[in-house]
């Protein structure tokens, strides 16, 4: 009986006895005595008139143990304890060992009484890893005596694996960091180890737990194991009808924090950063002209300006340049005609340029041995309509009469 109610979370063993003695439990409404009574499938258990229900299956957790809280459910002193730190709506769990209160690390915590006794009794010969840093002086030779086992106090430990991975130098002894690897687990047994070795223990962090490790977990977090690994990896340590089923955890953790070192960077920059001012706006007296709001342009304006602008930049284009060829003979105008070619073609009859009729007397100009006018006319002497000035005199053409100035 005090094993199943144990199971179904009402308390520890001790706490169901008390709960028995104190008449509080009962059996298909029988008030128990005794927590010596077998239970059958089907029997109804009650405490304090309420009904047990049946017990979970196993659920394995990893926790991440800052330093400062107890692992108990109950402490005497009233110091803070690893169950009270834990969020709601968790099973009622109990943790796989101990940290003592200045140890941090993982720390396993499950529902199943059974797996929890298995794993931390020395005989299942767990590996348990830690990362230790001490105040002292020691070799790696010393440290490689611990593989024998060793006795403190009359207590015999067993093989211990320690390597040196860090040592610092200085005026007031040393600080070590070594990495531990024991099979026991035993109370206290890397301080009381080392202790014998003539370090003192000032730091102790625990990494790993059988093939379960401290990962990047970060201090107070709470991370539940699935349900697939529990039955690879603990199948022979938990009943048949109390292995998990599924894949999926039923615990999902909230949204990770940032791990230590980031938080403290995160500290330190903004201790650093330069304290920003906030800006003041300007207090008006009142009378003061306020600046005037630029007039904004039509949409009507906007667009002209554009179609301007673009315009004042868009290339000219060129003349087309005349293909050569033919000679393009304008029609003769009578109005355009000078005086002398007038008096010319009134001498000779016609009435305007063209091809001269056959028979007539041909009469280039009113002086005798003038050219003789071709087709288009006689060329005209005088500045054009609309022509520039006249310009100055030149050499008198061969053949043709000359030029006055």
């Amino acid at each position: 009986m005090a094993k199943l109610l144990a199971r179904s979370g009402v308390g520890s063993r001790r706490d169901v006895e008390r709960l028995i003695g104190e008449g509080r439990v009962a059996i298909n409404g029988r008030t128990l005595t005794t927590p010596a009574v077998k239970v059958e499938p089907g029997d109804i258990l009650t405490v304090d008139g309420e009904v047990v229900g049946e017990p979970e299956p196993a659920r394995l957790f990893r926790y991440h143990k800052p330093v400062g809280l107890v692992t108990t459910h109950k402490d005497p002193a009233n110091r803070p304890t690893v169950f009270d730190n834990l969020p709601d709506g968790l099973p009622r769990l109990i943790s796989v060992g101990r940290l003592d209160i200045n140890s941090e690390g993982l720390l396993l915590l499950t529902n199943d009484g059974g797996l929890a006794r298995a794993l931390e009794m020395p005989s299942t010969a767990i590996v348990r890893r830690y990362r230790a840093r001490a105040h002292g002086r020691t070799t790696q030779e010393k440290l490689d005596r611990l593989q024998d086992g060793i006795t403190v106090e009359g207590v015999r430990y067993g093989p211990i694996e320690a390597r040196l991975d860090k040592a610092k130098e200085g005026p007031q002894g040393a600080n070590l960091w070594l990495t531990v690897t024991l099979h026991e687990g035993k109370n206290r047994e890397v301080r009381r180890v080392l202790e014998a070795l003539g370090l003192k223990v000032n730091r102790l962090i625990r990494l790993a737990y059988g093939p379960l490790a401290l990962g990047t977990l970060g201090s107070g977090e709470l991370e539940e194991v699935g349900p697939r690994v529990v039955r690879e990896q603990f199948a022979e340590h938990i009943d048949a009808e109390n292995l998990p089923t599924g894949e999926r955890p039923l615990y999902r953790a909230p949204r990770k924090s940032a791990s230590r070192r980031a938080q403290d960077e995160a500290k330190t920059a903004a201790e650093l950063a330069p304290v920003r001012t906030p800006k003041v706006k300007p207090v008006y007296k009142a009378g003061w002209a306020k600046p005037k709001p630029k007039a904004r342009q039509p949409l009507k304006e906007k667009a002209e300006a554009k179609v301007r602008a673009e315009a004042a930049t868009r290339p000219k284009r060129k003349p087309k340049a005349k293909p050569a060829g033919k000679p393009v003979v304008a029609p003769a105008r009578p109005e355009i005609i000078d005086r002398a070619t007038a008096v010319a073609l009134k001498a000779s009859g016609r009435k305007g340029p063209g091809p001269r009729p056959s028979g007539a007397k041909a009469s280039g100009s009113p002086r005798a041995g003038g050219p003789s006018p071709g087709p288009r006319g006689p060329k005209p002497t005088g500045p054009r309509p609309g022509s520039s000035p006249a310009r100055r005199p030149g050499p008198a053409k061969p053949g043709g009469p000359a030029r006055r100035g």
